[in-house]
């Protein structure tokens, strides 16, 4: 099994058809992203700049970052809807952790991670063992990481303004002119390919319909992980842990996955097509902000975008 398609044997003609069909998906997306680069930069002269390349990046971090864990678990034939306020339920205990009980960053960051695998491991639970729909074990926890943010922090934002150094994490720079959030999310790619082409979590990620139980826990408690990094880095660049926000994150994270090629039907996908999808919805906000398009025009831009790739993909099963 490859990160191009795990159901390609390529032994066979119908394996190796399926498999550039997969590549021909990726090429397809990124030859998108140019063509959308290159519009923009045709219409706003301060759009193809160093500064704001910057900017598209760290944009891309959060969306990213959640993404990145999305695509284990869409692979797996799974959805999670609670990684957008399981986001904000990890900022807010970093606040906690940091803030109000006053840990060192060394170790409030750890623990703000593995809260997120905490919750990653609850929903496993509820779709491995209790047999819960994803839809709907992942659409509980959004609620219940929503209200639990709310009242963790008693509806008011958590500052870390006795914390340089955390800020520092997301908004620092040890490269001159790149924010360390980049080089984070950098490093979160680098380690998701690892694990998703080499070791046997990614095997058992491409393995639709097995019924080992204890690979969905650890795929869900691994997009978890994902979920608490988003929430550190999230804080970070904010200077605060904010409650109310991390509604619609998880919207753009499944459109950046399913925009780069992963199948909503599971079993095929790559990290290299999510980054790319990723690039895609960042670039198309900065895009449409520097035209001065209003907001409700860019999430009609977005929403045409996700429409468009669902029916790529649905396209894709009905040729197999």
């Amino acid at each position: 099994m490859t990160a191009v398609d795990a159901t390609a044997d390529l032994t066979r003609p119908e394996g190796w058809l399926a498999a550039v069909r997969s590549r021909l998906q990726q090429l397809l997306a990124f030859a998108s992203l140019v063509v959308i680069v290159g519009f923009f930069s045709v219409a706003s002269p301060n759009f193809f700049t160093y500064g704001n390349i910057i900017n598209i990046l760290f944009s891309t971090v959060v969306i990213g970052t959640l993404a990145l864990g999305t695509t284990f678990v869409i692979i797996s034939g799974g959805i999670d809807l609670s990684i957008g306020t399981g986001m904000t339920l990890c900022a807010v205990m970093s606040g906690v952790f940091l803030t109000n009980w006053g840990l060192p960053v060394a170790v409030g960051i750890p623990a703000a991670i593995l809260f997120g695998g905490l919750v990653g491991l609850v929903n496993g639970l509820n779709v491995a063992v209790l047999k819960i729909p994803p839809f709907i074990a992942t659409l509980a926890m959004m609620l219940v990481a929503q209200g639990l943010a709310l009242v963790i922090s008693h509806s008011a934002p958590i500052y870390f303004t006795k914390n340089p150094d955390y800020v520092n994490i997301s908004i620092g720079q040890i490269v001159p002119q790149v924010p360390n959030a980049v080089l984070v999310l950098f490093a979160a790619i680098v380690l998701s390919a690892v694990l998703l082409n080499t070791t046997l979590v990614g095997r058992y990620t491409y393995s639709i319909g097995s019924n080992v139980r204890r690979w969905k826990i650890v795929i869900y408690t691994l997009a978890g992980l994902f979920i608490g990094l988003a929430g550190v880095l999230i804080s970070a660049r904010l200077g605060s842990a904010q409650p109310a926000t991390g509604m619609g994150y998880e919207l753009q994270a499944i459109a950046a996955v399913v925009i780069g090629g992963t199948s909503l039907a599971g079993g095929k996908g790559s990290i290299v097509g999510t980054v790319i999808g990723a690039l895609i919805i960042s670039t198309l906000n900065n895009g449409l902000q520097i035209m001065s398009i209003p907001q409700e025009w860019q999430n009609v831009v977005l929403g045409v975008v996700i429409l468009v790739a669902v029916y790529a993909d649905m396209i894709r099963k009905g040729e197999r």
